[in-house]
């Protein structure tokens, strides 16, 4: 049995969809990969790396030591044509290893190949993916693409839509197979530059003023524009009046993979026309019964989405639509109704599951939830019955453990999901579709064997520093004494912020929890308790093993030293402050494993007795069954894991909490900072059941560009719970700390790497920044 379901896209007019669905790669780009690629699987290895010099090297045909224009197959200077761009855009078309940008690599730049690709690993994995491919080399060389006019001499007979080769375009589209075959999706899209990554097919409606008009469906990858197939078509210019009047009517349909259509199902179909045209009710009818009549996929997920003239006109006839029940998107519906969000991208196999309340799923489950868990260990897959937060720890642990994981309207009570309950799965998720079908055991025990790593894998950490010491007397390579939290918190009070925008803190060193493991012979305990009978094959032995074991480091004794340490600290804040004591390890917050909701933090409250106590059960949360689950799956030495304590006044009465990325990691528009945010304490990363965050795509620049994507569903209608203030402040801190910490891993601009914060609303109404880590890809 197998679900192929394909879906669509929620995103405005002025948004794309993901960038991953391009055309291929320019050729001066191809080159290059191809060279370096040896085993043409479309990512670069560390060995290939490695190996690129000599790859690069062998492109030079005339031996003279570097690479021209031609060796790297760059297109020459285009002469007559046309070439549209957007305007205002500027966009990078030099090849990454072309450092100074000059449109040929010299010698030295050859030289230099392997340390240019190893900067653009933006999550340190050692390896270039596919997607971090795709962002290093978009545009390389410039547009394939150039619109020419159609020269001179006679026009041609006009040809019926059953004469036209598929090249040009076809009379009907029987078929998802035939859409997808005449749609095009990527950037080429001349002056369309709000159908920019989207999967769309562009028609033309003739003789719509007589009995028997006509429909072509235009192949859209071999014409961009209307006027070009128009030449191929032999269709006279004739006919077409803006505004509305004429035979003709130019149109384009657009899939969109998030939205739910008109018949209950994921995935729309909208069909739009020029942005100056405003055609009346009745030839809108006319085309959607023409486009019905000839595509059977569109019956009943076809809805018209009109553009600005149009807006108004459709507002004025709105009534007819309304008794005809043809469907209408206007633009502030496109966030309405969605019914398929793919979180993350990937693919996987399992025992698929419908998890009840209180459940434990294990790593091989792909688990389906009615309502969102409060924590969740590694599994296979996810999804949803409800909308999720994107930034929200559940998808940041499948994004960190690179699992499928997507909202699926419907999805526990759908019979076919049903039927496969309690077997074994393939499950993948993408764009615009999600796979479900039934997999076979060795399908299962292959898939865990490639996704785990095969050796062990030992965190570093430093175990000399013995003094806790303020963030400002640490920097960043002092992750390895104080955890990855502590060292980059203390760099953003080094870059130039807000004043009082981040916190300041102490940093609890590894070697306390070291000390303290050993004074009270929990290293040996721990060691024992692993090798235990049942330990490592029974899950609910193993969840009652590391519980037990939590509350031994609770109820261990502090060695004499360290709690005094910890007593003077306490002591430095007024005995009113709640204190709040947070995880920071050696296996978090890292470029390449997040550790996201991994472990715990607490507040010490006023009147709490001694700070030692919260301090432990910071500690014990190193043993917590997810952390030790994800650990244990990824081959990390547990004996090796160190916790370190991040310690700053906890924030109180909070107006609001939220998370922000310095890139649209769920729309995937260009020039946008994705920002969540929430009201008081429920949190974006923890939200509680049913809860909706505000959604703010943010320019890195240009205010003016800023959208309200959803507002939080926790406040009164059109309050918003971040102000232009709070907007502006978060757009400089997010530039500045991702420049910076590109600068601290050494990546190349064209690096595809961001940063994730997350931020509070003070009761003064200023942001305040707690957690800085990149965000994986």
């Amino acid at each position: 049995m197998s679900l192929r379901i394909f879906l669509a896209a929620s995103v405005p007019l002025a948004l794309a969809p993901s960038l991953l669905a391009q055309d291929a790669p320019t050729r001066s780009a191809g080159l290059v990969r191809t060279a370096v690629d040896t085993d043409r699987d479309g990512v670069l290895s560390l060995s290939e790396i490695e190996a690129a010099v000599a790859a690069v090297r062998a492109l030079d045909k005339d031996q003279d030591g570097k690479l021209s224009r031609e060796e790297l197959g760059m297109p020459p200077s285009r002469r007559g044509g046309m070439r549209f761009r957007r305007r205002g855009q500027q966009r990078d078309t030099s090849h990454p290893l072309d450092t100074d940008r000059n449109g040929e690599l010299s010698a030295g730049e050859i030289a230099n190949a392997s340390k240019s690709l190893r900067a653009l690993d933006g999550n340190r994995d050692g390896r270039l993916s596919k997607r971090e491919l795709a962002t290093a080399f978009r545009g390389v060389g410039g547009s394939s693409f150039t619109f020419r006019r159609g020269g001179g001499g006679g026009q041609s007979e006009r040809k019926a839509p059953e004469e036209l080769e598929f090249k040009d375009g076809a009379a009907v589209v029987p078929d998802r197979a035939t859409f997808d075959k005449l749609a095009y999706q990527g950037d080429e899209v001349l002056i369309d530059t709000h159908l920019a990554n989207w999967r769309f097919v562009k028609f033309q409606i003739q003789d719509t003023d007589t009995e028997h008009p006509v429909i072509y469906f235009i192949n859209t990858k071999t014409h961009r524009a209307h006027m070009s197939f128009m030449s191929a078509a032999g269709i006279g210019r004739g006919g077409f009046g803006r505004g509305g009047g004429g035979s003709s009517m130019r149109g384009v349909l657009v899939y969109r993979p998030l939205l739910k259509s008109p018949n209950g199902q994921p995935g729309l179909f909208t069909f739009e026309f020029e942005p100056f045209d405003s055609f009346p009710f009745h030839k809108i009818k006319l085309a959607h019964r023409m486009l019905q009549e000839k595509s059977p996929i569109l019956r009943g997920r076809l809805a018209y989405h009109p553009l600005n003239r149009a807006i108004a006109r459709y507002g004025d006839e709105k009534a007819q639509y309304d008794a005809a029940k043809l469907p209408v998107v206007v633009p502030k519906d496109l966030y309405v109704d969605i019914a398929y969000l793919p979180l993350h991208e990937a693919q996987s196999f399992g025992r698929l599951r419908l998890m009840q309340q209180g459940e434990r799923p294990g790593v091989r489950d792909i688990v389906v939830y009615r309502t969102l868990p409060n924590e969740m260990p590694r599994v296979a897959g996810v999804m949803t019955a409800v909308r999720q937060t994107p930034l929200s720890h559940v998808n940041l642990r499948a994004i960190q453990d690179n699992v499928p994981n997507a909202f699926i309207s419907g999805i526990a009570d759908d019979p076919r999901v049903k039927a496969l309950i309690g077997k074994y799965v393939y499950y993948g998720v993408d764009a615009n579709t999600y796979e479900l079908r039934e997999a076979t055991v060795q399908e299962v025990d292959a898939h865990f064997l490639s996704a785990r790593p095969k050796t062990s894998q030992v965190p570093e950490r430093d175990l000399g520093v013995k003094t806790i010491r303020s963030l400002d007397e640490i920097g960043f390579a002092d992750w390895k004494s104080v955890g990855v939290k502590a060292a980059n918190l203390a760099m953003l009070r080094k870059l130039d912020l807000p004043a009082g925008i981040v916190p300041k803190g102490y940093a609890v060193p590894f070697a306390f929890y070291d000390e303290f493991m050993k004074q009270n012979d929990l290293h040996a305990a721990a060691a024992a308790m692993r090798k235990t009978a049942g330990f490592a094959t029974d899950t609910k032995k193993r969840s009652e093993a590391l519980a037990a074991f939590r509350k031994r480091i609770v109820k261990g004794k502090t060695p004499p030293w360290i709690k005094d340490a910890l007593s003077q600290l306490q002591k430095s804040y007024p005995a009113t402050t709640r204190i709040r004591c947070r995880s920071s390890t050696n296996n978090e917050d890292l470029p390449a494993f997040s550790g996201a909701g991994l472990y715990d933090s607490f507040s010490h409250k006023p009147g709490g007795g001694h700070l030692v106590k919260t301090i432990k059960r910071v500690w014990a949360s190193l043993w917590t069954f997810r952390a030790y689950e994800e650990r244990e799956f990824h081959r990390i030495d547990h004996g090796s894991t160190a916790m370190g304590v991040l310690v700053h006044p906890s924030y109180t009465g909070e107006l609001a909490n939220g998370v922000a990325v310095s890139a649209d990691v769920v729309y995937q528009t260009k020039d946008s900072y994705y920002v969540n945010t929430q009201v008081g304490e429920d949190m974006v990363t923890n939200p509680q059941a049913e809860s909706i965050p505000e959604e703010v795509l943010l320019h890195p620049r240009d205010f003016q560009a800023d959208r309200m994507l959803r507002p939080s569903n926790r406040v009164k209608a059109g309050r918003r719970l971040l102000n232009e203030i709070h907007l502006d402040e978060l757009r400089e801190c997010l530039g500045k700390i991702e420049r910076k910490f590109r600068e601290l891993y050494g990546l190349s601009p064209r690096a595809l790497f961001s940063i994730e914060v997350e931020f509070k609303v003070t009761p003064d109404d200023q942001v305040a920044i707690k957690q800085a880590r990149p965000w994986l890809y």
